[in-house]
């Protein structure tokens, strides 16, 4: 059994970061050192709870991925070009910090500061990618970029972690190419197991199993593994669908995970003091990821949220330290410094993803403009040309709104997502799709919308998505009709206030809607309809 004590300081950690407007995961860090300073070690539970979580978490990631975005040169290019300087950086300034008379650098040589520059120049996959999934951007034009900038140096990472062990992987190892000619038949399984208990159970076992324990038996990173095999299900429809499914379980698991860095040792004051020049260091680094992002052709918002999202350092600095320590090139106590540096960027970075769309509104002015013609297409203006109707958001419920509109009303529409692989898909079936992120101020800035547009539905599955597309829109001063989809009673009055025309209320009008059928199935008349 867990601690009773781990629960309960995740909770009231969770809920103080609630009440003071940052992410709960800054409080459940919080939460883990308070365990720390009351005497309280890391359990083997803990550890098991915290590695499943980061597992399952790289899994659905991997789900929700197009493995071309890695292929492109913005990507790898970045990740790579980032990761040189960086380590480079971070090498000159722990040598100031040494020549300054920092004694925990002591008489540490320049293969050591790179060592350390190295760690230091790797963000947060499991931070970033939370972050983004609690806003629900992780397929917007910056969130892809992020992502596939993580997991460029989680490839990084696993090249390092095999070079210093010494040990190749084992031969068996090729025999993980199996997979691709594999993946097919485990797409069909995948259909197979429905929406129930046995597609989260299918999910565990393929991240699990076939990801973590196949490629770390044959001497390949688990967690890389749990990621590939999520690559290789991710063009079947079904998996947006499995990475739902998994997202409650993986986010409480995840809790372990923040705990646990909390927990990794005891801080004193010299060390923490350590930490903090580590993290007042972070803007640099910021600075680069901005500046090597600037080099491809991609819109200021693209760059500047993606270089937001990546400032902080990674869990990934524990495992080089524990390597460096280990190894006897390094004191136990950079361990520590290390935690308690990665801990303090997490809070930093939550405070500046909350205010990031502010951050950018105030920084794009002082940027160079880009030539519209010279970006890449994603991100060049969108023009709606003689549409009639706009439907935000082409999910389940999008996908009906556009039919029924074109169908049932003649009229021309246009659906718009920000979920490229979406896109090509409903593009193939005829629909008329574009790629665009409503969420996305500068969306709304390349919006060409033209006084064809009648009506605009909002049909995005997050409320917050919803709303901030209404508030452009009426600062746009459109005189269309506007209506809104919602899935809570608490979402209705929000949407009224800022005037949208009509709101629709999901599990309201279906049951509604089931219950007239019913009726007028069975010969009821309606009641309103007699006195009427």
């Amino acid at each position: 059994m867990i601690d009773a004590a781990f629960l309960l300081a995740a909770f009231l950690g969770g809920l103080a970061a609630i009440a003071v407007r940052l992410p709960p995961l800054v409080g459940f860090l919080a939460g883990g050192f308070v365990l720390n300073g009351l005497g309280y070690d890391q359990t083997p539970l803990l550890e098991l709870v915290a590695n499943v979580g980061v597992t399952l978490l790289l899994f659905t990631i991997g789900l929700k991925l197009d493995v071309r975005t890695l292929l492109r040169r913005d990507v790898w290019g970045s990740a790579s070009l980032h990761m040189a300087g960086s380590s480079l950086m971070f090498m000159g300034l722990l040598a100031l910090l040494k020549w300054a008379g920092i004694g925990l650098l002591g008489t540490t040589g320049w293969q050591t500061l790179l060592l350390l520059g190295f760690a230091l120049s790797f963000s947060s996959t499991v931070f970033v990618i939370k972050v983004l999934e609690k806003r629900s951007e992780t397929q917007t034009a910056y969130g892809r970029l992020a992502i596939g900038v993580l997991i460029m140096q989680d490839i990084f990472a696993v090249v390092f972690i095999t070079a210093s062990s010494g040990e190749l992987p084992s031969p068996w190892a090729l025999g993980l190419v199996l997979l691709i000619p594999l993946a097919p038949a485990l797409r069909h399984l995948l259909d197979r197991m429905g929406h129930g208990e046995m597609q989260m159970l299918f999910g565990m076992l393929l991240a699990l199993v076939l990801g973590y324990a196949l490629f770390d038996a044959v001497g390949v990173k688990g967690d890389l593994g749990a990621l590939i095999i999520g690559l290789l299900l991710a063009p079947h429809p079904a998996a947006q669908a499995l990475a739902r499914s998994m997202f409650n379980l993986k986010e409480l698991l995840l809790v372990g995970f923040f705990l646990s860095i909390g927990l990794t040792a005891m801080p004193t004051w010299d060390l923490v003091g350590a930490a903090v020049v580590l993290v007042v260091v972070l803007p640099l680094k910021s600075l680069l990821y901005q500046l090597v992002f600037m080099r491809f052709p991609m819109r200021h918002r693209t760059s500047l949220l993606a270089t937001l999202g990546l400032t902080n350092y990674s869990e990934f600095g524990l495992i080089v330290g524990t390597i460096a320590v280990a190894s006897g090139w390094l004191s136990e106590q950079w361990l520590v410094v290390i935690s308690l540096a990665v801990a303090i960027s997490f809070a930093v970075s939550a405070i500046l993803n909350a205010a990031s769309e502010n951050l950018y509104r105030w920084l794009e002015a002082r940027l160079p403009e880009r030539d519209p013609g010279k970006l890449a297409p994603s991100d060049r203006p969108i023009e709606v040309g003689d549409a009639q109707a706009v439907v935000l958001g082409m999910g389940r419920i999008g996908r009906s709104v556009y039919r029924r509109l074109h169908k049932e009303y003649g009229l021309r529409v246009l659906g718009i997502d920000s979920n490229p692989q979406s896109v090509k898909r409903l593009d193939a079936l005829g629909f008329n799709i574009l790629e665009g992120d409503a969420v996305d101020s500068d969306f709304w800035d390349k919006l060409l919308m033209s006084t064809s547009v009648e009506l605009v539905v909002l049909a995005m599955p997050h409320h917050a998505g919803n709303l901030f597309a209404l508030k452009q829109l009426r600062s746009r001063e459109f005189q269309g009709r506007i209506t809104a989809v919602v899935e809570f009673p608490e979402e209705i009055e929000p949407i009224r206030a800022l005037g949208a025309n009509a709101v629709f209320h999901v599990y309201d009008e279906a049951g509604r809607a089931l219950a007239d059928s019913a009726a007028e199935e069975a010969g009821i008349p309606s009641l309103s309809g007699q006195f009427g």
